[in-house]
């Protein structure tokens, strides 16, 4: 198996003290923003990468959101041109550069040239965004899906053909060679996180894509999203295999479950409660009102699953300590015996060859992030990179 580290890349002073009736304002005024804060975190988050180098991860994942401290990743792509600097064998995930929202040719020099400047390891992953970005950015959620696959093919052209022209409904080119091209032929691999989508699934079983199944490591929501996405490759002549699947997961190593969750749970509740639906609407009823997700997006899914897709905010802003140590039973926190054992698990039910681990979602001390990468490297990682999914058992 493949370990990938995430890394959200939150801001890193913690801002409870500006909520007002429960909720972070939004916007958040440029007086709360201390630059000497970001200097720092960039640089001990560059030291982190570096560090899952050293201790023999894979690949390190960046991804892409604004205005919020959420994270400071607005983007990746410029993160991972500085990490390969550092670095010389880690695999770089963008996941993933926000489609609907750039002009993709643009996307497809960048991606280029971070393919040769880290000599082909770059993952180029790419997603739709959050409504809040499409707000920001002033694209109609409505044309979000349309947008995505008009700049998927785009994309895909500038990379393969030896000049392209293309006439489309919201973009156009003529004449075009692009100057450097990836190092990867014939273009870097692709992966594209599915939050539930069926259009996504089907999407990326058309073009043979790997996905990651399922925002949240629901194992229900994560079985109907494999069974679909098979079903969707077989359509187009392609078979389901371990590599066309990656699975995430917040883990976190300790001497106890008890002191896993005494340590996390409140960087968990941090995330949750503060940062995770900053000026944005995560509720199912009010994206479909919006055009952001159509009315048969989650049609595949068995009913007792729907629920986990909602995106009701209760289910995270309300969530309690209490509720984390009830939860944490099942989750990968504890020992680094019982932590390998559960994401093995996972994985070989899934058939996953691929996990995609963050163990820094609630924006941590620099200090307590180095020390979970070194004891998830200790025992976990070299169990996890010694074990073989061979097969898709819900294929």
């Amino acid at each position: 198996m493949r370990v990938f580290g995430f890394d959200l890349l939150p801001y890193p002073e913690h801002l409870d003290h500006l909520k007002v009736d429960g909720e972070l304002p939004y916007p958040l005024p440029r007086k709360h923003f201390r630059p000497a804060l970001a200097v720092s975190n960039y640089r001990e988050h560059l030291d982190a990468w570096a560090l899952m180098e050293e201790l023999g991860f894979d690949g390190v994942g960046f991804n892409e959101h604004h205005t919020s401290p959420y994270g400071l990743m607005n983007s990746p792509n410029i993160m991972a041109a500085a990490a390969a600097q550092r670095t010389t064998k880690l695999k770089l995930l963008m996941y993933g550069n926000l489609l609907p929202l750039h002009d993709p040719l643009r996307l497809a020099e960048e991606l280029a040239m971070l393919d040769c400047l880290s000599n082909g390891r770059i993952i180029a992953g790419f997603a739709r965004g959050i409504p809040r970005e499409h707000n920001v950015y002033k694209v109609p959620l409505r044309d979000s899906r349309a947008r995505f696959e008009e700049a998927w093919e785009i994309i895909r052209r500038a990379w393969t053909e030896e000049v392209f022209s293309y006439e489309g409904r919201f973009w156009s080119y003529a004449d075009v060679a692009i100057w450097p091209r990836p190092v990867q032929q014939p273009h870097p691999p692709v992966w594209v996180p599915v939050t539930g989508s069926k259009e996504t699934i089907e999407w990326a079983g058309r073009h043979d894509i790997p996905i990651t199944p399922g925002l949240l490591p629901i194992r229900g929501v994560r079985e109907d999203i494999i069974r679909y996405y098979a079903r969707c490759l077989a359509q187009h002549g392609h078979r389901l295999t371990p590599h066309h699947l990656i699975i995430q997961a917040g883990a976190y190593v300790a001497d106890s479950k008890a002191q896993a969750v005494k340590e996390a749970g409140p960087y968990l509740l941090y995330f949750n409660r503060t940062l995770f639906s900053h000026g944005n609407i995560t509720e199912a009823d009010l994206q479909r009102d919006a055009g952001y997700l159509s009315a048969g997006s989650y049609a595949y899914l068995r009913p007792e699953n729907l629920p986990f897709v909602s995106g009701a905010r209760e289910r995270y802003r309300d969530m309690t300590l209490a509720d984390v140590e009830r939860e944490a039973e099942h989750w990968p926190w504890g020992t680094a015996d019982e932590v390998a054992e559960r994401l093995i698990e996972a994985a070989d039910h899934a058939g996953a060859s691929t996990v995609l681990i963050n163990v820094n979602r609630g924006a941590m001390p620099n200090e307590m992030f180095g020390e979970q990468l070194r004891r998830f490297a200790g025992k976990v990682l070299p169990a996890l990179q010694a074990h073989t999914v061979s097969r898709v058992p819900l294929a």
